[in-house]
């Protein structure tokens, strides 16, 4: 198929349409939806280095720490050195994020609901799994 690209792409960019409107609409106007897989790890996870963000959204380091500076400064990460080893660098959650984490949640499960509306259980999870095989 040679517009499996191409129809990747649209649904991306349906996809952060409806982010970036769903993140206006509640007057969070400082986020982009690339910001969306770093807070989802760090949801996950509370605490992470660069590598292990880098690593787990499939993203390069360089990249990452673009995102990461900008979620700092809009407040929503911090930085805090490791007590173990000082060479370590953690990226960890704010009270502000915290208390984003409820409209968050909705957004993906909104979005979600609007990308598999026309889709079957099944036909989701084999969607998932086919494109995990592509990564």
């Amino acid at each position: 198929m040679k517009q499996t690209l191409s129809l990747i792409s649209k649904i991306h960019e349906k996809g952060n349409k409806f982010i970036l409107q769903e993140l206006n609409s509640n007057g969070i106007t400082e986020l982009a939806p690339s910001h969306g897989d770093i807070l989802a790890m760090l949801y996950q996870h509370s605490k992470l280095t660069m590598k292990e963000i880098a690593e787990k959204i499939h993203r390069s380091k360089p990249t990452v720490t673009i995102l990461v500076n900008k979620l700092e400064k809009f407040g929503f990460v911090k930085r805090e050195k490791s007590s173990e080893d000082s060479r370590i660098t953690y990226i960890m959650l704010t009270s502000k994020s915290k208390d984003f984490k409820p409209i968050f949640e909705k957004i993906s499960k909104d979005l979600n609901k609007m990308l598999f509306k026309n889709l079957a259980n099944n036909e989701v999870q084999l969607l998932g799994e086919l494109l995990e095989k592509m990564i």
